[in-house]
């Protein structure tokens, strides 16, 4: 997986305290300056592993038995987290290895949001963490060792997403946008209830899209911040269980709790460009991911399978580069031309099965007329595994119960994904030396 530069400029963090009737949090930033430095795939920083956590006295935990409570994608699923009941660990995906560890004896954490690949995460402690409760946000700066921002909610934070330039807390029924310059509060989203915590982000430089569940019953909200604009996405008749955004927020994929369907939409005008089908039987949807070139879509489900799709969307900017001018990104030149919805559909290089009666559509059942997945993947059904897009066609998963798959499937014919590798990333000693 390449890595790309990342330049960011040296910035004054101000101790300050905010409290107000309508923000039920509180904020405190440490003095000084953040840096924020790319760390290596197979190095660790240069200070030692037993960073100053804060008392009591963080170190390795050479225990074998070690829960694990989260698993999480960077931005560009390049590496994965994954919070421990006694801290966490950093793993990049290609080639897999342990980038580094923080291990602590107050407790672990329940969600470690990565920036990228540089020094700075998100953490927030779970239930039996001594000193990190989990209604309390923690900037963590690996490069310096040490907390330099806090978030304090009256209630359990349920996800906490970062991109460059904006830090998103996500409570239960309402969703917190701060400038990640300065920790200001800038945008406050109300939502129906959302205890998964469902929310992403574009993370595009030239687009900043936010999608999370609406205010009715299978509803999404995106939010186009760089364009001042609100679309209200009627996605399914039920509850929204699955939210994922393309790089640019151009495209929007959805699951209901059923967990039957995954519909894409155009995040401008709403349209619903593609809808596919994982199964007929209700199903727990884990992840909804889709490949960098918008080609193939991949979900997990608690069913044991990963699912991949081909997608007829059209590979963002192919058509339109060429007519962009300076600084313009494909997906600002798809939202602001007038191409009608059509353009933006394509066929790909596999294409999706479905049943041979699929022709007497709006006769027999809608199932007979489903786009069925391209190629698949099984895994134990007990056990919630989320998944990506590796590099010449491989898809990598990682599950709850500390393995890490790497398999690879047929462009043109689809059918069962190869497993090409496998490690249990809790027991082995795959630590940096």
């Amino acid at each position: 997986m390449p890595w790309f530069p990342l330049v960011f400029d040296w910035f004054k963090w101000v101790l300050m305290t905010v409290s107000s009737s309508y923000m039920s949090s509180t904020i405190s930033t440490s003095r000084g300056t953040l840096q924020q430095t790319m760390l290596s795939p197979c190095e660790s920083p240069n200070h030692g592993p037993s960073a100053s956590f804060r008392p009591p006295h963080p170190d390795f935990n050479d225990v074998d038995e070690i829960d694990l409570i989260s698993v999480s994608w960077n931005q560009d699923y390049g590496c994965f987290a994954a919070g421990t009941s006694s801290g966490f660990r950093i793993f990049n995906c290609e080639p897999f290895k342990e980038t580094f560890r923080r291990d602590l004896k107050s407790g672990g954490f329940k969600i470690v949001e990565m920036l990228f690949r540089c020094n700075i995460l998100a953490l927030v402690g779970a239930g039996g963490n001594s000193h990190y409760p989990p209604n309390k946000v923690i900037i963590w700066d690996d490069h310096q060792s040490r907390c330099i921002g806090e978030f304090a909610f009256r209630s359990d934070v349920r996800a906490v997403k970062l991109r460059r330039d904006r830090i998103i807390v996500v409570l239960e029924h309402k969703i917190y946008v701060y400038s990640f310059i300065d920790l200001k509060l800038i945008h406050q989203i109300e939502t129906l209830a959302n205890p998964r915590g469902l929310c992403s982000l574009s993370h595009h430089s030239s687009t900043s899209v936010l999608a999370c569940p609406g205010l009715q019953r299978g509803q999404v909200r995106v939010e186009h911040f760089g364009l001042n604009m609100i679309k209200l996405i009627n996605a399914h008749d039920s509850n929204i269980a699955c939210i994922t955004l393309t790089v640019d927020g151009l495209l929007l994929a959805t699951a209901s709790i059923r967990g039957t369907l995954i519909r894409i939409f155009n995040t401008v005008d709403g349209t619903r460009l593609q809808e596919v089908r994982r199964g007929v039987d209700r199903a727990e949807i884990y992840n909804i991911t889709l490949s960098p070139n918008v080609q193939w879509l991949a979900v997990s489900s608690d069913k044991g399978t990963v699912h991949i799709f081909s997608l007829r969307v059209r590979v963002v900017g192919e058509d339109s580069s060429s007519h962009l001018t300076p600084g313009q990104s494909p997906a600002l030149f798809n939202q602001t031309s007038s191409t009608p919805i059509d353009a933006l559909i394509s066929p790909s290089s596999g294409a999706n099965p479905s049943s041979s009666l699929s022709f007497m559509r709006g006769v027999l059942p809608k199932y007979f007329s489903s786009e069925w997945s391209f190629a698949q993947f099984h895994l134990p059904e007990d056990t919630q595994f989320i998944a990506a897009f590796g590099s010449q066609n491989t898809v990598i998963i990682v599950g709850m119960d500390g393995s890490f798959y790497r398999c690879s499937f047929d462009p043109v014919n689809g059918g069962q994904m190869l497993q090409q590798e496998y490690v249990h990333f809790l027991k082995t000693d795959s630590r940096p030396r």
